[in-house]
This record gives structure tokens, C-alpha cells and sequence, in this order.
């Protein structure tokens, strides 16, 4: 019996401690993108995300589009790192080439660490969207 009571004391404090570490990401929708003609030029397409930072320690994010095989591929933004305040929100216009449209598979954000000052934090995050496909 005192061994069930040991058991079950530690289960109820690895559930504690478990329950006080959890990690704070950002956001970043919508979930599945779709390309629409851009308006710009006749090669061109567009999507928009929107990002959330609920990091305090993270100021800056970058985003990247990739194909299936996680390559990068090229595209425009006004900015590819955004610094973006705590509880702060960002709406980023992402331009590819019609030709990238089909081998782009995925949408990415990910926070970016500081190297030094006085708050550094261990996580990085990173969210991606994959695109829906027509």
C-alpha cells in the first residue's frame, strides 16, 4: 500500500512539473495558403499570412517558403525578418514566380534568437502552413 502512495506522489508531481514548463509559441495563419494572381505582373502570384508573436523574449521572425523536400525556394517579401513585439501581430504579403507555384509546398516562420544580451532563451520555434493545392 505504501508503495502505491509513493507511485501516485510521484506521478502527481512529474504532472506538476510538467504542467509548469510548458513552451509559448507564436502563431501564424492561415493554416492552408492559397496562391491568387498578384495584380503586379503576369508571372507572379501571392499570399498573405498573418503572424502573432506571443513570445516576450523573441522579437524577430523570418519567414521562408520551401518544396517538399524542405529546399528553400526564392520569393519576395518586404521583409524576410520581421521584428515583431510581444503580443504584436504582423500581416506579410509573399510573392513567388507562377513557375515555383507547384513545387512550393510549405510556408514558414521561425523565431530568431539572440546571440547575446541579457535574455536568451533555449526554444526556438518554428510554424509551417502548407499550401493547399487546387
Amino acid at each position: 500500500m505504501r508503495s502505491t502512495v509513493n507511485t501516485m506522489k510521484k506521478i502527481v508531481f512529474a504532472l506538476a512539473l510538467l504542467a509548469s514548463t510548458i513552451s509559448v509559441a507564436h502563431e501564424m495563419v492561415p493554416t492552408y495558403p492559397k496562391w491568387k494572381p498578384s495584380g503586379l505582373y503576369n508571372g507572379v502570384v501571392t499570399t498573405t499570412i498573418e503572424i502573432f508573436n506571443k513570445r516576450a523574449d523573441v522579437e524577430y521572425y523570418e519567414i521562408g517558403v520551401f518544396d517538399r523536400d524542405w529546399q528553400p525556394l526564392y520569393f519576395v517579401a518586404d521583409y524576410k525578418v520581421i521584428r515583431l513585439k510581444y503580443l504584436a501581430s504582423a500581416s506579410i504579403d509573399v510573392y513567388i514566380s507562377k513557375e515555383n507555384r507547384d513545387r512550393a509546398e510549405y510556408i514558414c516562420s521561425r523565431s530568431k534568437l539572440r546571440k547575446g544580451g541579457e535574455s536568451r532563451t533555449a526554444v526556438s520555434s518554428r510554424i509551417c502552413s502548407r499550401f493547399k493545392k487546387e
